[in-house]
């Protein structure tokens, strides 16, 4: 299970970031006014799993909601994420739709 603890919100290189066994995961974005646009997920091969994948985007999820951003997916992996998870349908941005 990922820690929200470990999540790295580099806002220099407008990425979220965790490291697993040495190797980073990372979901890059671009944020505009009240939106983050989530762009490209991006995991190593030794840690690629599905599971992985899920917990890393509930996890940055969670924080995009508590900074009561609007959600805008352009990548299909994350977009895929959405559709499979409705709790975070709500976050997507009026006339947004996956």
């Amino acid at each position: 299970m990922i820690d929200a603890a470990e999540l790295i919100d580099n806002d220099f290189l407008r990425q979220f970031e965790i490291k697993i066994d040495n190797q980073l995961a990372k979901i890059e974005y671009s944020l505009q006014e009240r939106k983050i646009f989530l762009t490209k997920l991006i995991i190593p091969e030794g840690i690629k799993n599905e599971d992985f994948s899920k917990e890393f985007l509930a996890v940055v999820f969670e924080q995009i909601e508590a900074r009561n951003l609007s959600v805008v997916p352009t990548s299909p992996e994350i977009a895929k994420f959405v559709r499979g998870n409705r709790k975070y349908k709500r976050m997507l941005p009026v006339g947004v739709r996956i």
